[in-house]
C-alpha cells in the first residue's frame, strides 16, 4: 500500500492530485491518502480529510511507501519506521505554504538512503512507477549520541554570565 499524508496544517492538493492522476492510469497498487482539511477529494484513492495518531501509526506500520509534503514530523515517522518516503515540497509560489523552507529541507535530505524527491508530478509519477526499486531508510535511533547528551550537559551546569542592561 501507499500512504500519502499532506500533514495537518494546510491542504496540498497539487501532491494529492497528481497521485489520483497516477492510480487512474496505474491501479496496481492500493493508495491511502490522509488529505487534510478542506483538501480536494480525489476520485480514484481511498482517502480521509484527518487521521488519529493511532490511524497515522497504523497506516505507516502498513504501507509499502509514503508520499508526503516535505514536513519533519513525517519523514522522520517514515524513516523511524525502515519506510521509503518520496517528498513533494510545498512551494509558496503555488500558495501551498507561506515560503519555500521545504526546498531547503529537501535539499538537505535528498541523498539520503531511503528519501527520494520529486519536484513535480512528472518526476512523482517516475518514483511511483519504479516502487519496487525504491529502498527504506535505516531507521533511526531512539537515544540521543553521547556528544549531544555532554553538549547540553554543559550547557545546563554553566554558570550564565552576568547581563548588563543598557
Amino acid at each position: 500500500m501507499i500512504f500519502a499524508t499532506v500533514g495537518t496544517q494546510l491542504p496540498f492538493d497539487r501532491l494529492i492530485e497528481s497521485l489520483d492522476k497516477w492510480q487512474s492510469f496505474q491501479r496496481s497498487s492500493q493508495v491511502f491518502a490522509q488529505v487534510g482539511p478542506k483538501g480536494k477529494v480525489p476520485s480514484h484513492i481511498e482517502w480521509m480529510a484527518t487521521l488519529t495518531p493511532q490511524q497515522f501509526a497504523k497506516n505507516i506500520a502498513k504501507c509499502k511507501i509514503v508520499v508526503s509534503h516535505a514536513g519533519m514530523g513525517t519523514i522522520l515517522t517514515a524513516l523511524g519506521a525502515g519506510k521509503p518516503i518520496i517528498l513533494m515540497p510545498r512551494l509558496a509560489r503555488y500558495g501551498e505554504h507561506r515560503n519555500d523552507h521545504q526546498l531547503a529541507t529537501v535539499a538537505n535530505l535528498r541523498n539520503r538512503r531511503g528519501i527520494y524527491v520529486a519536484m513535480d508530478e512528472a518526476s512523482l509519477f517516475q518514483k511511483l512507477d519504479s516502487l519496487h526499486a525504491l529502498e527504506g531508510g535505516e531507521g533511526l535511533q531512539n537515544v540521543a549520541s553521547p556528544e549531544l547528551l555532554c553538549a547540553i550537559t554543559d550547557f545546563i551546569e554553566t554558570k550564565p554570565r552576568e547581563v548588563r542592561h543598557a
